[in-house]
């Protein structure tokens, strides 16, 4: 059993040093995302707690922290106490971090202490592992992937390879001359841990102790990100190169960033081992106007791709204005009234199920009906509710496809001639006739009604009016027309996927220049025709020797050249 799922002693509590990873959330270890499920108190750094939060179990009180900034250069973490519900009561008490873990672990509570990176390459985490130990708090530690390491794999820099070279990794924040001179005057790789506008100056260590000026370099800010940035230079050149690419003076050179100096890092092998930065959506942020509900699947695609998703619903669904034949059809699906049960939508399911709920029926109400699913996201609901469905188009995902494939009423072997319809307040005609001119009776009842959502706020409003995103998923016409409505024209440096010709016909309707369009009516299928046109994008500016850049970062009104997609 997991050391996290034994009772603690309730005078002592207990604590889980966890590392949290560099920054990905998909590197956390299963052993911490356990520890975060059972955890009590969760204490973290700001952008720690961002990474770690949503395997937390609901409820779970919160311990921010943040850097000392009395004490420059210390980065002393210090921490703020919050309640269950993140509000801070009256101005926050502020303590030594290793006095609020174990103040936090009183009376049996469960602390998970997550850090950036590995506990044990965390100074100020060993402090606390030794007040815990003095004060007898029991406490065990999470390893997580190392800063140090994570980042120059998502760099595309193997730190060794089959000659084996020595591996050094340094903090040039707390480096002394004799570190330096060590690493100088070695010809291994050398990893630094820094800050942006303190990369020239390491680089200068390094040159004085005896590394050549042309010895290669890779630095690479917000690591294992999709704000990761890799620029490639010598010792030499980086002040130079960091000034050239604008990237400094800036507001924000105390970022941190890693660098590893070596021939491991040259430009002609980072090329090719690349693999993160060169997703085909690399750092786009992609509009999908529909819910989080209804996006997962299609979010979590456009993150393998590279992409930022931002989910803005269009349509709110609502029950009918008048419930009483929806409640008459659940009923007639208990007493044997109806054969099949068509569901078109994913919206249709949750309010068949609400409905169950709601007289105390499950799944097994649906035993000896047939139950038919417009798509693959339906039948997955109807899945998910504990439903297989029976028929699921073969082709096309859409009504005219469920009727290529459903069999004609025939009294001989269908005791029953009546199809239950559960559908939006939005006709389905074709449908309906469809099923009425194979032999069917069909009850077409209304189960929700769609609504124009609530206006995005001020913020995305002009995020996507000013050109903030790179590209945008229409998954309708509806979405179409309620996401302009809501929310204003897409800019027209923004690219305009559309998930067929019907879709894309309103789009060009209220002035959109369509750029993507799905080989077939899919989201799926959508989102992979985005991530083609990023990489041909991508692939005629490395043709060119022009940058990459994304749709975004294009001069505010520049022309879009149509695509052939």
């Amino acid at each position: 059993m997991s050391p996290t799922t034994l009772p603690a002693p309730p005078e002592h509590g207990h604590v889980t040093f966890l590392g949290a990873g560099p920054g990905d959330p998909g590197l956390l270890t299963l052993r911490a995302v356990e520890a975060l499920a059972n955890a009590d108190v969760l204490v973290a750094e700001h952008e720690v707690l961002d990474v770690v939060r949503t395997h937390a179990r609901q409820g779970v009180a919160e311990v921010h922290t943040d850097s000392d900034t009395s004490e420059p250069g210390t980065g002393t973490p210090q921490l703020t106490v919050v309640d269950g519900a993140s509000t801070t009561a009256g101005v926050p008490a502020v303590r030594d971090a290793a006095h609020l873990v174990m103040e936090a672990a009183r009376g049996g509570r469960r602390v998970v202490r997550a850090v950036s990176g590995d506990p044990g390459l965390d100074a100020y985490a060993a402090e606390e592992m030794l007040a815990c130990a003095s004060a007898g708090v029991p406490f065990e530690v999470v390893p997580g992937v190392a800063t140090a390491v994570g980042v120059p794999a998502y760099a595309g820099v193997p730190l060794r390879d089959a000659e084996g070279a020595d591996v050094r990794f340094v903090d040039a924040r707390t480096a002394s001359d004799r570190c330096w001179t060590e690493v100088g005057a070695s010809d291994g790789t050398v990893v630094v841990s820094t800050t942006l506008d303190s990369v020239a100056a390491a680089a200068g260590e390094l040159v004085s102790a005896g590394r050549k000026p042309d010895t290669p370099l890779t630095v690479t800010v917000a690591g294992t990100t999709t704000r990761q940035r890799t620029w490639t230079a010598t010792l030499g050149t980086i002040a130079q190169t960091l000034k050239q690419a604008k990237v400094l003076p800036s507001p924000e050179g105390g970022r941190p960033v890693i660098a590893v100096v070596g021939e491991r890092s040259a430009p002609a092998q980072r090329d090719r081992l690349a693999w993160f930065e060169s997703k085909p959506l690399f750092g786009w942020k992609v509009l999908v106007p529909r819910t989080k509900e209804q996006a997962a699947s299609l979010s979590d695609q456009l993150r393998s791709y590279g992409a930022v998703p931002h989910e803005v619903p269009t349509i709110a669904v609502e029950p009918p204005r008048t419930p009483q034949q929806m409640e008459r059809a659940v009923k007639g699906l208990v007493t044997g009234r109806y054969e099949w049960i068509a569901f078109t939508s994913v919206n249709a399911v949750k309010a068949v199920r609400e409905k169950f709920e709601e007289y105390g029926l499950d799944a097994r109400a649906f035993a000896g009906i047939k139950v038919a699913a417009v798509g693959e996201q339906t039948a997955n609901a109807l899945i998910a509710f504990g439903v297989k469905p029976d028929l699921v188009p073969s082709g096309e995902q859409s009504a005219a496809g469920l009727l290529e494939d459903w069999p004609p009423y025939d009294p001989v072997f269908d005791p029953i001639d009546r199809v239950f319809l559960p559908r939006a307040d939005i006709a389905t005609e074709t449908l309906v006739a469809g099923l009425i001119e194979l032999g069917w009776e069909v009850d077409d009842v209304t189960a929700y009604r769609t609504v124009r959502a609530s206006p995005p706020p001020a913020e995305t409003r002009e995020a996507i009016k000013g050109g903030g995103f790179d590209a945008v998923l229409f998954t309708s016409s509806s979405t179409v027309r309620n996401l302009v409505g809501i929310a204003g024209k897409p800019h027209n440096v923004t690219v305009i996927a559309c998930i067929g010709p019907a879709t894309a016909k309103t789009a060009e309707e209220h002035g959109l220049r369509v750029d993507v369009m799905a080989p077939e009516p899919s989201v799926h299928k959508l989102a992979e025709a985005l991530a083609d046109f990023g990489a041909r994008r991508r692939l005629a500016a490395l043709e060119a020797g022009d940058p990459v850049t994304r749709p975004s970062e294009r001069r505010p009104g520049a022309r879009r050249r149509r695509s052939t997609t």
